[in-house]
């Protein structure tokens, strides 16, 4: 099989996920998010959030993740807000408005959500004489780092959490790469200031190192009424909770997720290197993902040495290419890589 850039899932779950998925396979458990390992979990992530009374749920993936917690935390008549690139609306298959909300996009800036063109778009609604007729929004999505692999700054986050606020709005941020925006060198704020600063997020375990899970945290023990039961009806219990218990308490032991994170960081910046070093024009971005702008030829000749996902066509000759590092990236790849760029 061809060396695989294509995303940071193709791999099973970093050898210490694995191996306490072992250690602790014999052991009975409660089912349901109440057996120990979860419990730890929660503890282990409550600590380096500094958030002693968040509350913290296990699900499976990141769009039934953001389904479940937008229709959880919204009322029947409310959409969500959200730039045009985000995954809620583009690669989610509907899931969202399938719950019954709404949708609404503003202009994405290199994935980025502008605090001032979200604060323009609210006066312009609550200006409108017939909004009783129009979707309310109630909620501001975001994604950490983008689905373009850029990075918000906490000034940004701020000013969005301040627009959020005067409008009585939820912030939510998506965080199914959260390690790698953490792990950017363009990061200025840590785990627990992010935590502090929105009204929820999750902690992407399917992503980065884990074989499945994202560890949903209302910070201040600010979870929706009857969450689990809302969880239950979009089919996101797991009954063998332990499952995602035990891989976030052992990504949560020894700074093992934020290991992974600076792993992939490091093996991208390699890549990264490669492509710059061959003439070959990337687009901005310091985490895991890479985005290559190739000539269509080159993309062909690429193809027949590695994998990697096309993006989106720029124009009939080139095309927009995304290569993705994770735990499991190696040396060994990064020279597959090469000797397929040094063919070009």
């Amino acid at each position: 099989m061809k060396t695989s850039f294509e995303s940071d899932y193709n791999n099973g779950a970093h050898p210490h996920v694995l191996q306490h998925l072992i250690d602790t396979n014999t052991m009975q458990s409660q089912s349901y998010g109440f057996d120990a390992w979860s419990e730890q979990a929660r503890n282990k992530i409550r600590t380096a959030c500094q958030c002693p009374d968040a509350d913290i749920f296990f699900l499976v993936g990141g769009t039934q993740t953001n389904a479940t917690v937008i229709d959880g935390m919204l009322q029947t008549y409310e959409g969500v807000i959200a730039v045009q690139t985000a995954h809620i609306n583009v690669h989610e298959s509907g899931a969202v408005e399938a719950c019954g909300h709404k949708v609404i996009t503003l202009p994405s800036h290199g994935g980025k959500m502008d605090a001032g063109e979200l604060e323009a778009w609210l006066k312009a609604f609550h200006a409108d004489p017939t909004l009783e007729h129009m979707v309310i929004p109630g909620m501001v999505y975001i994604t950490f780092p983008t689905e373009l692999g850029s990075v918000y700054t906490a000034k940004e986050i701020e000013e969005i959490l301040s627009v959020c606020r005067r409008y009585e709005l939820k912030l939510f941020i998506d965080g199914a790469r959260l390690g790698y925006g953490l792990a950017s060198s363009e990061c200025d704020f840590n785990l627990s200031w992010l935590a502090h600063h929105c009204d929820a997020f999750y902690i992407g375990g399917t992503k980065v190192g884990a074989l499945c899970g994202e560890a949903v945290v209302f910070p201040r023990g600010n979870a929706p009424r009857h969450f689990m039961n809302i969880v239950k009806r979009h089919g996101a219990l797991l009954a063998k909770s332990r499952l995602a218990g035990v891989q976030f308490d052992s990504l949560f032991t020894d700074n093992l997720y934020q290991n992974i994170a600076q792993h992939a960081i490091s093996m991208a910046m390699k890549v990264r290197k490669l492509f710059t070093d061959a003439g070959i024009p990337l687009r901005n971005s310091s985490t895991n993902q890479q985005f290559v702008e190739l000539t269509n030829k080159q993309m062909e000749q690429l193809m027949q040495g590695v994998l990697f996902e096309t993006w989106e066509p720029l124009d009939a000759n080139h095309t927009l290419c995304r290569f993705v590092t994770s735990w499991a990236t190696t040396e060994e790849d990064l020279q597959t890589l090469k000797k397929a760029i040094d063919t070009l």
